[in-house]
């Protein structure tokens, strides 16, 4: 039997009342417990324009964690590549391995992370935005790591170039996705891949199958390396578990209805604000888009992420969720990390 490995994927969220400074200390002290409950990486991703989440810099925020912490890796889930020059993520995470060697993950992605307009002024240009470019763009982070990549040379500016002066270590890359596009594409690169199961796209074992079945053995792996992610929270009871998990189901509500995004709301207001909604739609709503997807005590929790683990075979698991306060989200991870690890069969 194989333990798998727990995660933490955090997006330092702003509730009501909240400063972004008050957010990314609360994603401080979530790192600090994630290392104590022994968690093996905590990830921050990368939103824009969005008032409930002030993770809008992941290596500024990565650094900063590495260094509040000291065991646990650090990394991006993810950095959005269309976003930014290829050279500019090869150098902000070539500086994070430098200055914390063995314990940073460069996840990268292939969506924006932001609305077009956002996206326009992060990119200074329509052009790019698509995905047409992303392998390419991907590869050349790569090779500017130092990283080497079978079969691919990379662009000839970045095969003249280099992240850092004089590496001894590059971070751990991964390619995240939610979509077959990207488990196809880190399967033929022979990279890691980390899905979102998370988003609940209904595709995760089919993304499964098709970067198993496309992975190539490369210098970096002999074999596939799967993550995946649940949205979890864990209370003493499924009824306060589900209170608890209202917020999520709002913000769910506000992406997915074009809703104007505000902070997290408290579990209260989010009470208020789902008693409005008509039960039958709001039952057909959040059958397909939960907010939190596991939302109920820490033993079934449990259960539930070990049967996603024997669904999908992955060597790895990573939980993320939206609360209110600091203080559920500390609790969630150590009562599943007190109840871990899962195993599968070997």
């Amino acid at each position: 039997m194989t333990p798998v490995p727990l995660s933490v994927l955090d997006t330092a969220p702003v509730s009501v009342g909240q400063t972004s400074g008050d957010a990314l200390a609360a994603s401080t002290a979530l790192a600090r417990t994630a290392e104590a409950a022994g968690y093996r990486r905590f990830w921050v991703a990368e939103h824009h324009s969005m008032a409930a989440v002030a993770s809008t810099s992941p290596g500024v925020l990565l650094a900063h964690l590495a260094a509040s912490t000291s065991t646990i890796r650090v990394g991006s889930g993810g950095v959005m590549l269309p976003n930014h020059p290829s050279l500019v993520i090869a150098e902000q995470f070539a500086m994070l391995e430098a200055l914390h060697p063995g314990r940073v993950d460069l996840g990268i992605g292939r969506a924006p992370g932001a609305d077009p307009m956002t996206a326009a002024a992060l990119r200074r240009t329509v052009d790019g935005l698509g995905a047409d470019d992303f392998p390419a763009e991907l590869i050349d982070v790569l090779v500017l790591l130092g990283v080497p990549v079978d079969g691919h040379a990379g662009s000839l500016r970045a095969s003249r170039l280099s992240a850092t002066p004089a590496a001894v270590s590059a971070p751990e890359v991964w390619l995240l996705g939610s979509s077959l596009f990207s488990a196809q594409l880190a399967g033929r690169l022979g990279l890691p891949f980390s899905y979102a199961n998370h988003f609940n796209t209904g595709l995760t074992l089919q993304a499964a199958e098709a970067y198993r079945s496309s992975f190539r053995s490369s210098s970096l792996l002999d074999q596939p390396h799967l993550m995946v992610s649940a949205s979890v929270l864990v209370a003493g009871s499924d009824e306060e578990a589900l209170h608890l998990a209202g917020p999520s189901r709002v913000m769910a509500l506000s992406l997915r209805t074009g809703r104007p995004l505000g902070p997290i709301v408290s579990p209260d207001d989010a009470a208020a604000v789902l008693a409005e909604i008509d039960p039958v739609q709001a039952a057909e709503f959040f059958e397909k888009f939960p907010g939190t997807q596991i939302a109920t005590t820490a033993d079934r929790a449990v259960d539930e992420l070990n049967a996603l683990v024997r669904r999908t075979q992955a060597d790895e698991l990573m939980i993320t969720g939206t609360a209110f306060d600091l203080a559920t989200r500390q609790h969630t991870i150590e009562a599943v990390a007190a109840r871990w690890p899962a195993t599968v069969p070997a």
